[in-house]
């Protein structure tokens, strides 16, 4: 096959992809996700089975109403059942309703499946495959098939499954996908069996593209692999899923699989804009699956392009290509340098020029930074994720800043009571500061300590620095990092604050989970005061 032909992407997310466990999509969560593969401009959408659930059903609705304007959407059903017309079955007629003007019909390719499964004839399976292409065909509708278990089956008995795809084919189906749907199959008998395959069904192929697909599972961890083995052995339909969700193991992953087409093998599977939307349209999705988003999947990981030690951060920002395979503009990614004890001078330096300071290797605070962040990393403190607390670190070496306010001491007090139907907790915070010589003590509740603290301290202080108003909360994460001390191990808290415009995350490390909470809302608040004067002073100097 020609390398620059193009590969039709087809995505399974809302199907396949929701049957991953601790995957629960609503129907707004599965609208938000076309409606985003819409605007990528992935040619198939599967939206699921109409009629297993009210839910598909009304999603279909949703997109007759509404279509989406770059995919096809798809509908997915089996074949008909044994003994029934495709005209009669109930199942069928669902799948019609959905409107769509794709339809994947899955069939079974495996004998075993046939026997123990259907408990059926492998004549009649074959009549089954026939008579559902054939009825959809004659209601106006496109057929992809889909050959369930294809791999396990022609391994097993490669005359009757060879059997199964010239029926689909013969019966008028645009597309043959085989499925690895166990997800055990390798590489090299992926590239086998497709050869083989079109060997013995040459219609499958023509000079320039084919009607072939593969459908890949995870089970092996060579699902990826598998695709593309299948693609350069005559496939020109990749199906997988954003993030690799999926049932057991998962689905191939398209976020790995597309760049690897595109940019490694010259396969023309999206175009350029829409390639780049791959990395924000990954951590999306993910959110609105509610899963966080793996930060070392490769090519949109957060990680894939981040550099920590300092002889690769010292290479690479000579030339990327020293520690980069791509560009990671490319598919929407961005170089990070990572700031930790592993790092050198130029980690430091980067970070100097990202947050607007001056600073060369010959400064003497250049290596007072350095020097300080690894004395704090040794004891606990991460700043890789918190980049906040480290542009602090950094001016506070630099020039020491006038303090916020004196802390004089707090108090947390947690009331833990048993009520009828179920358990309630509050906490009251008192906390004691001065400011500027004045006094002043503040009482706030919240429904956990962490919370009560940053609200009495929010009271304290809005009245010197109204700007906290318009602060919050966003996330709040807690590490062990002794487990072998107890309750007496050091925490590490990482908090996430936004003004609802930017986002950013301070640390705190203490043996007193509080204490450590404290530190890391303190400099929530002192970084989101100077986010607001850097972007004053700015506005100042335009005006």
């Amino acid at each position: 096959m020609n390398k620059k032909s193009p590969i039709w992407i087809y995505d399974t997310t809302l199907r396949d992809g929701s049957q991953g466990e601790g995957i629960s999509l609503s129907l707004d969560d599965k609208l938000k996700i076309a409606r985003k593969l819409d605007r990528m401009g992935i040619p198939f959408i599967e939206g699921g089975w109409p009629g297993a659930n009210p839910k598909d059903v009304q999603f279909f609705w949703k997109l007759q109403e509404e279509p989406l304007q770059n995919s096809e959407v798809v509908a997915f059903c089996s074949t008909r059942r044994p003994n029934v017309a495709a005209a009669k079955d109930k199942m069928l007629q669902a799948i019609l309703a959905a409107g769509t003007r794709w339809v994947t019909i899955f069939g079974k390719s495996w004998d075993l499946h046939v026997s123990e499964t259907l408990k059926t004839s492998l004549e009649e399976n074959l009549a089954m495959i026939r008579d559902t292409i054939e009825y959809l065909q004659s209601q106006g509708r496109k057929v992809i098939y889909d050959a369930e278990h294809w791999f396990d089956g022609y391994k097993r008995n490669s005359e009757y499954a060879l059997m199964t795809l010239k029926t689909a084919l013969d019966a008028g189906a645009e597309w043959l996908v085989f499925c690895d749907t166990n997800g055990g199959t390798l590489p090299h008998e992926i590239s086998q069996i497709v050869a083989e395959t079109i060997a013995a069904i040459p219609e499958l192929k023509t000079r320039d593209t084919s009607k072939i697909g593969i459908h890949t599972h995870d089970d092996a961890g060579t699902a990826v692999a598998n695709a593309i083995a299948a693609v350069m052995s005559g496939a020109s339909m990749v199906q997988g899923t954003i993030n690799g969700y999926g049932e057991r193991c998962g689905n191939a992953n398209l976020c790995t699989l597309i760049p690897n087409l595109q940019l490694k093998l010259g396969y023309q599977c999206l175009g350029q804009e829409e390639l780049s939307q791959l990395s924000p349209s990954s951590r999306l999705i993910s959110e609105i699956v509610n899963l966080a988003p793996n930060d070392h999947a490769p090519f949109v990981g957060r990680s894939a392009f981040a550099h920590k030690a300092g002889v690769h951060v010292s290479a690479v920002t000579k030339n990327p290509l020293t520690y980069e395979h791509i560009q990671p503009e490319l598919i929407g990614n961005q170089r990070r340098i990572v700031i930790s004890d592993q790092s050198g001078l130029s980690n430091v330096l980067h970070y100097a020029a990202k947050f607007g300071i001056n600073l060369s290797k010959q400064d003497v605070t250049c290596r007072q930074i350095l020097d300080k962040l690894k004395t704090l990393e040794n004891e606990g403190y991460q700043f890789e994720a918190a980049e906040a607390s480290f542009e602090l670190l950094m001016r506070s070496i630099l020039k020491p800043n006038k303090q916020l306010f004196h802390l004089q001491g707090f108090q947390v007090h947690c009331n833990i009571h048993q009520e009828i139907d179920n358990l309630g907790s509050k906490a009251l915070a008192t906390i004691k500061v001065e400011v500027d010589g004045k006094k002043i003590l503040e009482v706030a509740e919240g429904n956990g300590p962490v919370a009560a603290l940053d609200s009495a301290l929010r009271k304290a202080l809005v009245e010197f620095y109204p700007e906290i108003a318009d602060f919050h909360l966003a996330d709040y994460k807690v590490r062990i990092l002794d487990g072998g001390a107890g309750t007496a191990a050091k925490t590490r808290v990482l908090v996430e604050s936004g003004n609802g415009v930017e986002r950013w995350t301070t640390i705190g490390v203490s043996a007193n989970i509080l204490d450590a909470s404290y530190q890391a809302v303190v400099e929530g608040m002192e970084y989101g005061l100077l986010l607001q004067a850097t972007s004053q002073k700015k506005a100042s100097i335009i005006n």
